[in-house]
Order: C-alpha cells, then structure tokens, then sequence
C-alpha cells in the first residue's frame, strides 16, 4: 500500500488576528458600555488589577487606558478590511465587544447601533472573500455585571451570555458560521480579572471562587453552542485555550510528573468543552481541595450534549517545568511563569521561541481530542523601528513566522494533524494584552502610534506583509 504525502488542503483557513479589547477603541461611541479591561490600565498596577488583587472599578485620571482608543479600528475597519484583502487573507479573527451589543450586559433589548456596526464589517468581509471567525467573549465582562453579580462567580452572569450570544447568532446568521465562545478560557486561573471580571476581597477562597466562575464559563460555552447548532446547522463553533507544551527540565521522574500535572491543569477546560464532562483528575483536585463547587445535573447534562466542533489555540511558547522550580531562572511567555530553557532563544520580553514546541502541541491536543485543530495566535512580539515612511524591515517576525509555519505543516504532513486555519497575532500592531504597551508589536502593518497614544495612526504594510501575502498565495509552499 502506497500513501501520498499529505499537503495542506486547499480549502486551508490563512489569516490574521485581532481583539476589540485591543484594537477598536471606540469606548464611548455608539452606545457602548464599559467592560473590564476598559479599567485595565498601563503600568506598575496593571498585572495587580488584570489578578484580581487590586479593585479598580472606576476609571481614574491617573491611569492611562490603552484599550480607551487601541488603534481606533472602530473607525478604520473598512479601509483595514481593504488591507486584509491585499495580503490575501481567507480568515480574519475578531471579537465582538459584547458591551456595543449589551452596554450594560444583560438590557432588555440589544443596541441596534452595535449589531448595524458589526453587521456593516461582516458584509464587507465577505465581499472581499474573508471567512469571519468571531470570538463572542475575548477577555470581555460588562462592567455594569461586574458591579451587579460579581462577574462570573454568579449563575446569572449564564444567562446573560448565552442570550447575548443567541442575539449575534441569529443577527449575523449567513454572515458568520466560525464562532469562538471564550478566549484563552485558562487565562482565569492566572490573571481572573481579565479572564472572568473576578475582584478578590481579603479572606476570599479565591480558589473556589475561580473554579466556580470556570464551571459558570464551561456550562455557558455548552449553551452557546446548542443554541449555535439550532439556529444556524451551518455553525462551527470552537473553544480556545491559551496553548503551550510543558517540558520536564530534567529526566527526573518529578519533574515528568509536574509537566503532566500542568498540562492537565490548563487542559481542564478544553477537557471539558471538547469531551462534554469532567475529567478525574478534576473532579479530584476540586475534592482534595475542598472546594465547595455549584453544579446542578441539568449542567452535566447541557455539558455532555453540546461539545465544541473544533478545538482552537493560542501558541507563542513552550514552558519549561520541574518539581524542584525554585533550583532555577525562570522567564515569562503569555502570561506562564517558566523555567529558562537553555536550548532556546528569547523574544525581548522573554518569550522563548520554540517552533517544535508548536509541532508537539498540535500532536498532543489532536492526540487527546481527535478534533479538527485551529491555531488561532501565533506571532513574534518585538520593537520595531519604522523609516521615515513608517517601513519596517521585520526579517525577525519573518523568521519565526516561518519556522512556525514549517512546524505545523510538519505536524499536518508528517503526523496527520487535521488543522483547519492558522491567524498570526495579530495582523495589525494593537496595543498588547499583556503589558498594554504598543512598542511590543506583532503586525505585519505598523500602525504610528506609541505606548502613551500619541500618534497619527497611519497604517503601512512592513516587509512581512509581502512576505505572508506570497505564503498565502502558495498555500504555505513558498516560505522564502
């Protein structure tokens, strides 16, 4: 029997992403209300905000908001759209902000001005031959329900989603058929405020309170996707982890252990989300633990009937563990605490780049749930220097591209991953989750705007953005 080589299909999602969180700005127009990372300020306070350890529920003078403007897609959408179309896109990622549809989360009737304002960037995607793939929840909690449930560690807070999601679901039917339903849903367990709306009080078992608001997140998700599949059989709709293989540092039997031990911790949710129950060693943790979990068996049940179809991820970097952790260096990567690994090289803000680690991720993700894969961030974040004209030769984010690139089509071509799309984060330079800062870009499009939101934000194509254009138009053939 003779097998021929797999290649990319040719229906093969290429594209680009955004969030609104970071990119539309817009904060106070079109009826808008605000959300939480609308508090998530630059600077010395913002991881202790984005934790839930420092309440900032009010905007203040004194803090500079980056997500206040982003770089104001709000009002560039369509002329960006236009660049999308240039470099060749096939699939542009972006969120809705669920507070353009609901300013205050759950008001008895959707903001019309919001739903025309998507509606008008949908019909020109589609125009310009762009698959929309819609994330409902992108680090996005009304502010109004923050205030009056406590975000997601009240039921309530189910309600409210899932029936702004059958809103959008029914609104763009024909428009949008690939749906996200919570972005890096494991970014809860390390910054809650960003991840669920979650502001600790002293004395707070902040354990159970996040794991509580992760049960609320998952059955949410379930319901999302039933009511998806029923008003539109044509839906696909995806979960989303922030994604990474853990490596033992050492050939310790601990430090294996402790690698598998926090693969499991972050795949709980897609566990989940992908196999519609609770693994064991779930239901364990939550028993050693003592947490006092609410799940009622009609949850069970809304969780066993409704699946993901696709399993979707984030991936920068791998993370290096071991059992004895404080033996060693460590170093960052999305959020993640890692040892330093000395077979890698660095991002400028620590980032290890691994290419391989991508490989092994696709493997192990489609190993564990044998669902379609879609990697949904992938980029380098840097310091550009634009010329005068705002050009920027970024040979650097073409090399990691690139490797990433040759990673994945291995794990397609070699291991018979089935992936559905790979978007680079992001497509245009926005402000940046982590730090809210604009010099840690990732764009193959510079947009002139600096950490402090001076700038007049010009858009120009970098080198990349030929680069990705001609990789796209040769479905991954030509790398070079």
């Amino acid at each position: 029997m003779s097998l021929q080589k797999i290649h990319l299909p040719d229906n093969f999602l290429w594209g680009g992403a955004t969030a609104a969180n970071q990119a539309e700005g817009g904060m106070r127009s079109g009826g808008r209300g605000l959300n939480n990372i609308d508090l998530l300020p630059l600077g010395e306070d913002r991881m202790a905000i984005a934790k839930g350890k420092l309440s900032n529920l009010e905007r203040r003078q004194t803090y500079f908001y980056p997500s206040e403007e982003g770089i104001d897609m709000y009002t560039h959408y369509l002329d960006d759209i236009d660049l999308l179309a240039e470099i060749g896109l096939k699939v542009y990622r972006m969120s809705i902000s669920w507070t353009r549809i609901f300013p205050n989360g759950d008001d008895d009737v959707p903001n019309e001005e919001g739903l025309a304002f998507y509606e008008t960037i949908f019909k020109k995607l589609k125009a310009c031959g762009i698959e929309p793939l819609v994330t409902l929840a992108h680090f996005d909690v009304p502010l109004a329900l923050i205030q009056k449930y406590g975000a997601w560690r009240d039921r309530r807070m189910v309600d409210a989603y899932v029936n702004y999601a059958k809103t959008v679901f029914e609104r763009y039917q024909g428009l949008v058929k690939y749906w996200l339903t919570i972005n890096e849903i494991n970014i809860l367990l390390h910054q809650p405020f960003v991840g669920g709306g979650l502001v600790f009080s002293e004395g707070d078992n902040t354990a159970e309170i996040t794991y509580q608001a992760a049960h609320y997140q998952l059955v949410a998700s379930a319901l999302a996707t039933k009511a998806a599949h029923l008003i539109d059989p044509e839906n696909k709709v995806g979960c989303m982890l922030a994604g990474g293989s853990h490596y033992p540092y050492t050939c310790r039997p601990e430090d294996y252990l402790e690698a598998i031990h926090r693969d499991n911790g972050e795949y709980f949710f897609i566990d989940v989300q992908a196999r519609g129950y609770y693994p064991r060693y779930a239901l364990k943790k939550i028993e050693r633990e003592g947490l006092r979990i609410q799940m009622t068996e009609q949850d069970l049940v809304d969780l066993r009937e409704n699946p993901v179809d696709f399993v979707s991820f984030s991936y920068y970097s791998s993370r290096t563990v071991s059992a004895f952790e404080d033996d060693y260096a460590t170093t960052t990567g999305n959020l993640f605490k890692s040892i330093k690994n000395p077979h890698l090289n660095s991002t400028e803000w620590g980032w290890q780049i691994d290419p391989i680690g991508l490989r092994s991720s696709l493997n192990m993700l489609y190993n564990r749930y044998q669902k379609p894969l879609f990697i949904v961030e992938n980029g380098l974040g840097a310091k550009d220097e634009p010329d005068e004209n705002g050009y920027v030769v970024d040979d650097y984010r073409i090399d990691y591209t690139r490797q990433h690139i040759k990673a994945f089509k291995d794990a397609v071509e070699i291991d018979g991953v089935e992936l559905m799309g790979y978007t680079t984060w992001g497509i245009l330079d926005i402000t940046a989750a982590s730090t809210g800062q604009m010099s840690k870009r990732y764009g193959f499009i510079y947009v002139d705007r600096d950490d402090e939101g001076r700038g007049s934000l010009k858009r120009t194509p970098k080198k990349s953005f030929y680069w990705y254009q001609k990789v796209i138009k040769s479905n991954g053939e030509d790398l070079d």
